[in-house]
C-alpha cells in the first residue's frame, strides 16, 4: 500500500534522484539537473508538495505545485510536477499522487492546474488525461534540450468545486 505524506526537507535527496532520473529519461523536463533544496524549495508551494512511501518506506515518487505568476489574479493556478522513481514506474504511484495533489490543491483555493509534457512522454499525457486534465494547446520551441528546440504540450484541469463563483 502507497502513503502519502507530505514533502519535508530531510527528503530531499530522494526527491532529488527521482526528479534526476526523470531527467536522465530525455521526455520528463527541459532541465539538465535537479536544483540544490533551497532553490526547489523556494519555487514550489510549501503546503502543496507531497511524496509517495512504498510498502517498505522508501520514497518511490513526488508531486508539487509551483505558481505560473506572481500576479494575485492568478493566485489559484499552478503547473503540476509529478514525478516516480525508476523502480516504481508502472505501480499506479504517479495516479495515487496526482490524485492527492488535486484534492489537496482544491482544498488551497487553486483552481486551475497545468501541465506542461513533452508529445513523447504518452504515460504522463494519459496520467494526466485520466485525473480531468485536457488538451489545450502547445507551446512550440519553448527551450532548448542538447541544442534542438522542444515544444511541450499544455494541458489544463479546471476544478469544479473550487473558484465556481
Amino acid at each position: 500500500m502507497i502513503t502519502i505524506r507530505n514533502l519535508e526537507p530531510g527528503d530531499w535527496p530522494a526527491v532529488r534522484e527521482i526528479y534526476e532520473q526523470g531527467i536522465a529519461t530525455g521526455d520528463a523536463t527541459l532541465e539538465t539537473s535537479a536544483p540544490e533544496w533551497p532553490v526547489w524549495d523556494q519555487s514550489h508551494v510549501a503546503q502543496h508538495r507531497f511524496v509517495a512511501l512504498s510498502e517498505s518506506g522508501e520514497i518511490a515518487g513526488w508531486a508539487a505545485l509551483t505558481p505560473v505568476s506572481g500576479r494575485c489574479v492568478y493566485a489559484g493556478v499552478a503547473e503540476v510536477s509529478v514525478y516516480v522513481g525508476s523502480r516504481f514506474r508502472g505501480q499506479k504511484i504517479g495516479d495515487t499522487l496526482l490524485k492527492h495533489l488535486i484534492l489537496e490543491s482544491e482544498k488551497g483555493a487553486y483552481w486551475t492546474l497545468q501541465a506542461g509534457i513533452f508529445a513523447e512522454n504518452v504515460p504522463s499525457i494519459k496520467l494526466h488525461e485520466k485525473n480531468g486534465f485536457r488538451l489545450i494547446g502547445y507551446r512550440e520551441n519553448i527551450g532548448k534540450m542538447k541544442g534542438i528546440w522542444q515544444s511541450v504540450n499544455l494541458l489544463e484541469r479546471r476544478s469544479k468545486v473550487t473558484g465556481i463563483d
